[in-house]
């Protein structure tokens, strides 16, 4: 795994950020769970976590959503801001693999290897992290908080799967032909 890190990162994450907070208040309500969305916001996090790493992906998550909560909710989840640093770090860390800025995500098996990633990673953050924390922090029911996880979690794969997936492939077509330019005589 590469380790740099440099202007570009740190200009990434801002953007990055800026796209999550903006797009908080974007979201499919899931009728059957309350306080549980799906948000378009999440393909974004995946985006950039896959394009520049698990440092990148986990400001974004963390920052994001706790900005997010502030300003549109005047609070902070904390047990939902941490599952979406996890989610950022998680697919972030595997981000040379899917060669999305080389234009190989295009490839079926890293668009495949990035999925597994990601439903793992929402796994992970949506049915342990979250549930356990909103019961550690705020006290909440276990029978609600595993259920709202598990409603996030589905939510989190198909957006990402969709709109995520569609996103890497665009940007890893445009990437890979620009690093493939020539400077001519």
């Amino acid at each position: 795994m590469k380790n740099k890190f440099g202007i570009k990162e740190v200009v990434a994450m801002g953007i990055g950020t800026a796209l999550f907070v903006v797009l908080t208040n974007i979201q499919i309500p899931l009728i059957f769970t309350p306080n549980t969305g799906m948000q378009p916001r999440m393909a974004v996090l995946a985006f950039f976590s896959a394009v520049f790493g698990p440092i990148v992906g986990g400001v974004i998550g963390l920052a994001g959503h706790a900005i997010g909560d502030a300003v549109f909710y005047g609070g902070v989840w904390w047990s939902w801001v941490i599952p979406d640093g996890v989610v950022g770090v998680c697919i972030g860390f595997f981000a040379y693999k899917y060669a999305v800025k080389e234009g190989g995500f295009i490839a079926t098996k890293n668009i495949v290897f990035f999925n597994i990633v990601q439903v793992v990673a929402n796994a992970v953050a949506w049915i342990v992290f979250a549930p356990v924390l909103d019961i550690l922090i705020y006290a909440e029911p276990a029978n609600k908080v595993f259920v709202q996880g598990i409603a996030a979690f589905i939510a989190n794969i198909i957006i990402i799967g969709i709109l995520g997936t569609i996103l890497l492939t665009v940007y890893s077509r445009v990437a890979g032909k620009s690093s493939n330019l020539e400077a001519e005589d």
